[in-house]
């Protein structure tokens, strides 16, 4: 009885393996592994906020309106539970990017105002924080990218031929993954050029 029990127990294991069952468990865990890591370089970004706002409010008062629309969009961001469930949830994974390209247009408009202060561009906060940032666009770069290969890696499995069984068998579906479109807005790191010559400041 015990021969029997473990010779079907072989075959069933022999089976998973040749039928990809391995190989989806695999990949799944890969993409929640890049998927903390994306997550885990966004906070980052959003944690830098605050420090940056209240860095850039003591040198340009003038400029409310920039400075609400980069607190705001921090907020959005902040509201979304970026949680291994959006992964199976297209239109969450979608709101996801969505805040998140908010959060970079934002940045970008706060660093493009920031070009008309050269004392704030000499302020040695604000250049650090300036690195700090810089530094973490890079790692989300890095993060975000092995994460879609993660994902198209995966897709390509369970859609694969005798995958593809296993896959709906046991209730896999496809990853949402970046838009081109939401790529090329959020994977633009905000950048300030202190070489440049400062534009004049605005007349008060």
């Amino acid at each position: 009885m015990r021969k029997l029990f473990t010779m079907f127990a072989a075959l069933a294991t022999l089976s998973l393996t040749n039928c990809g069952y391995n190989a989806i468990q695999s990949q799944d865990e890969q993409i929640k592994s890049s998927w903390s890591e994306v997550v885990n370089q966004y906070q980052r970004r959003a944690d830098l906020v605050p420090n940056l706002v209240n860095s850039v409010k003591g040198f340009t008062q003038q400029e409310q309106d920039v400075l609400l629309g980069v607190t705001n969009a921090r907020a959005k961001v902040g509201s979304i539970q970026a949680t291994p469930e959006v992964l199976n949830d297209p239109a969450a994974f979608q709101k996801f990017q969505q805040a998140q390209g908010e959060l970079s247009s934002a940045l970008s408009r706060l660093l493009v105002v920031t070009e008309n202060y050269p004392q704030l561009k000499s302020d040695a906060l604000f250049r650090d924080l300036m690195a700090q940032l810089e530094g973490t666009e890079n790692r989300i770069t890095v993060a975000r990218n092995r994460y879609i290969r993660a994902v198209q890696d995966f897709n390509t499995t369970i859609r694969s031929f005798p995958t593809n069984l296993t896959a709906m068998a046991f209730g896999y579906k496809a990853r949402p993954n970046f838009t081109v479109d939401n790529e090329k807005e959020i994977s633009s790191a905000p950048k300030v050029d202190f070489n440049r010559p400062a534009a004049p400041a605005p007349a008060k």
